[in-house]
């Protein structure tokens, strides 16, 4: 049982840091991501210590007995640089797999041999799951919808500024002008459809897994991955499928690509599976020796 509690995770609240001059402990609820101030005194009798890990069960204890007078890891680190500098590489990687799926989804691609149309991002896209999963887990529900809405935003710039050029007028003589004009075109309808079910679909997957963590208290990491991109890869795949070639393809073509996007991105679900269970420990790992050092 000790050898358990001492590789507890944070399944409910995750220390950020303390707030000397008041003798707070400020507090994340990883479900929501709300950030709440609590004595230190309070935090002592409160289930928050049961939930907590060994590095930040020891820095409360040693910061309540100093009466403040202690210099911790959360005080140095100022709310975790490096957990901060993670968040930020998740966010960049989330925006660079979605634009480059968005952009790439303007190219249907028919392979003979297995008689189906798909798209190129197909294969990535389920990615893009996988990355907000592990936002949800490691910074909660608040900030993962903040990383969606970041390359929301960042894709509807892209919209704005490629459709704009448009309008802008060509060198005279240069052939590739009417060509460029109607691929973006074409990119720009494709790119508006990537928004809409991207934000749908991580929105619903990002609460699927925050509602099933708390339905099973934090266990069964493999089922909430799963089942929230099941339900999210569906919704996304009909969403954007119809949106974008609406009109341009046959009704049969259009949901013959849904049904085989879905297929794939089911398999993707499943694999992603295991390199969450790794992400998750790599970031408990480098969190753990950041805060030692």
């Amino acid at each position: 049982m000790a050898a358990y509690e001492g590789e507890l995770e944070n399944s409910k609240y995750k220390l950020l840091g303390f707030e000397n001059n008041k003798s707070l402990a400020v507090i994340m609820i990883i479900a929501t991501g709300k950030v709440i101030k609590i004595k230190l005194s309070e935090v002592l009798n409160s289930e928050i210590m049961e939930n907590l890990n060994k590095m930040e069960v020891k820095n409360i204890y040693k910061k309540f007995y100093s009466q403040g007078g202690a210099l911790t890891a959360y005080d140095l680190n100022d709310r975790h640089e490096s957990s901060w500098m993670i968040y930020i590489i998740l966010n960049l990687l989330l925006f660079t797999f979605y634009i480059f799926t968005s952009i790439a989804a303007t190219k249907p691609i028919y392979l003979e041999s297995f008689g189906i149309i798909i798209t190129p991002g197909t294969f990535l896209y389920p990615l893009t799951f996988l990355i907000v999963d592990l936002l949800n887990e490691n910074f909660g529900l608040r900030l993962a919808r903040k990383a969606i809405f970041f390359a929301f935003a960042s894709n509807a710039m892209i919209i704005i500024l490629l459709y704009g050029s448009t309008f802008l007028p060509g060198l005279p003589g240069w052939k590739l002008d009417t060509p460029y004009n109607d691929v973006i075109i074409h990119v720009s309808s494709v790119l508006v459809a990537s928004s809409v079910s991207f934000l749908v679909s991580e929105n619903i997957n990002s609460y699927l897994l925050c509602k099933i963590k708390e339905l099973t208290n934090s266990r069964f990491l493999f089922l909430r991955i799963f089942l929230s991109t099941l339900f999210a890869v569906i919704i996304d795949s009909f969403v954007f499928c119809y949106i974008a070639f609406y009109g341009s393809m046959q009704n049969n073509d259009i949901l013959n690509m849904i049904y085989v996007q879905i297929a794939i991105k089911v398999c993707f679900a499943f694999f992603n599976i295991l390199p969450a269970y790794g992400a998750r420990s790599l970031f408990k790992r480098y969190m753990t020796d950041s805060q030692t050092k």
